[in-house]
């Protein structure tokens, strides 16, 4: 893969100085920050996106800023977007490294119509039919949101929907209750498929016991997403600043003061927007709130006739199967496959070829036919996971202009432009009219069984990571 090289893009008369070299074992729990200048990972979406647009440089001096988003993947960019486009607030953005560099150039590029990991049936459980419906509505408000913003982007969009495919027998039923409950309580067509059905006119996956096919889903170029809303957001008059990591925050006197390598910004208000690269000290009310996750994801070389054929490629849908540990997949436009799932637990592990394995071995045990075909891209990255497994848009100190958006669990390529949406509503003031209790509480600490929350589980977060890969494994294949 072509080394992309740093863009000449100026701010306060510097150029952007050379990237320093990718960090394979970044870990967020580990690191103070995530880095200062960085290059981007090895993925396909910056190796086939083009040149990265031009951004403002890093911050030299102290400087001051009305509105100072931290982060400046989908959540950041789109949120400085919408300030500028409904509040007329010009926003200044500050990245670690370059441009979306974290979750928003190594995700599966897949746009769901889902808001963090619960289904709606668990969503009734834990809210009541009320929210559950007005949650519902949510997302489809999210996906309008996304459509509209990525109307004159050139992203590759993939519509159509999304299929959901049930990897054993033994969980069809629990499917066709989720499609039924789907259809007749949220108004919302899916539709269940048997399995022969799913491998004559869909996809071969020689896993597939059936599948559900719910109508909103696209798939998207993650990198030219990414790149779109940079352009968008300069021309709007947001300034993006990479090479700019927060090193240290401090308020005093309502007053947001965020140092950075190269100077000093001073801020009315701050929206974090950090994601799964969020540091542990970048501000108190974040440590020990959110678990970042790695997961994995490799893309082929381009298909050939016979092998699109002999793997019954018919969709080009996105794609996830009914695993806990699930995989995310499917057929891109220039005919490669793309496969995800989990990774490592650790930074330090990342790097471990066996990752790598295991993602190709799951390939070809749903696609035998593709046994031994060349990987051109393989990497990994950080997932934003919440301990309750939602997300929060939220304000978590009433008495300080500090917002956050985080922990959508994977399913963030959609919902962030919503989240942005509601971080611009939040920071321009009218934040307090959003009831749902994705904005109304903190993201959690970690919890026993959901009924005893305490920053004390925090350290023992991985031993039980690991605990629960080994059950949910069991879960997904054996029992």
């Amino acid at each position: 893969m072509e080394t992309i090289m740093p863009n000449a893009g100026k701010a306060m008369g510097q150029a952007t100085p050379p990237a320093q070299p990718y960090d394979p074992a970044y870990d967020p729990l580990k690191s103070a920050t995530p880095g200062a200048g960085r290059d981007y990972a090895p993925t396909y979406w910056i190796g086939t996106a083009g040149e990265p647009p031009a951004d403002d440089g890093p911050i030299t001096q102290d400087t001051d800023a009305d509105v100072v988003i931290i982060g400046s993947g989908f959540t950041g960019l789109t949120a400085a977007i919408f300030l500028a486009q409904e509040y007329g607030i010009k926003a200044t953005v500050l990245e670690a490294n370059r441009s979306s560099w974290g979750c928003s150039t190594r995700n599966g590029g897949q746009a769901q119509c889902a808001s963090g990991r619960l289904k709606r049936s668990q969503w009734i459980q834990r809210y009541g039919l009320d929210t559950a419906l007005k949650l519902h509505r949510e997302c489809l408000d999210a996906m309008d949101t996304f459509k509209g913003l990525i109307e004159d982007i050139d992203c590759d969009p993939q519509p159509g929907g999304h299929l959901y495919v049930a990897h054993r027998d033994k969980v069809m039923p629990g499917l066709e209750k989720e499609a039924r409950l789907l259809r007749e309580t949220f108004d919302y067509d899916a539709r269940i498929l048997d399995a022969d059905t799913v491998k004559r006119e869909w996809i071969g996956d020689q896993e597939a016991a059936g599948a559900m096919h719910e109508p909103e889903g696209i798939g998207i170029h993650a990198g030219k997403l990414a790149f779109g809303y940079l352009k968008k957001a300069r021309a709007l008059g947001v300034k993006v600043h990479p090479a700019s990591p927060v090193q240290r925050f401090e308020s005093r006197g309502g007053v947001h003061y965020l140092t950075t390598p190269g100077g000093t910004v001073k801020a009315r208000a701050v929206g974090i927007a950090t994601g799964g690269y969020t540091s542990q000290s970048l501000h108190r009310e974040l440590k020990n709130r959110l678990l970042p996750i790695l997961s994995n994801s490799i893309v082929t070389r381009p298909l050939t006739g016979e092998e699109l054929e002999a793997c019954s490629l018919r969709t080009r849908q996105v794609i996830t199967d009914t695993r806990i540990l699930r995989h995310y997949y499917r057929l891109l436009p220039d005919n490669r496959l793309q496969i995800g799932s989990r990774s490592a637990i650790t930074g330090r592990d990342a790097p471990q070829k066996k990752y790598e394995a295991l993602l190709i071995g799951d390939m070809h045990r749903k696609f035998p036919a593709l046994e031994g075909i060349q990987v051109d891209y393989s990497w990994w990255g950080w997932v934003d996971v919440s301990h309750d497994m939602m997300p929060r848009i939220h304000q978590p100190d009433r008495g300080e202009s500090v917002y956050y958006a985080l922990g959508y669990g994977g399913n963030g390529v959609m919902y962030s432009a919503q989240a942005g949406r509601r971080l611009a509503q939040w920071i321009a003031g009218h934040g307090r009219s959003l009831e749902l209790p994705i904005f109304t509480s903190r993201l959690p600490f970690p919890s026993v069984r959901e009924t005893i929350e305490s920053p004390a589980f925090a350290p023992f977060r991985r031993v039980g990571q690991r605990f629960l890969y080994r059950w949910y494994y069991l879960k997904d294949e054996v029992l």
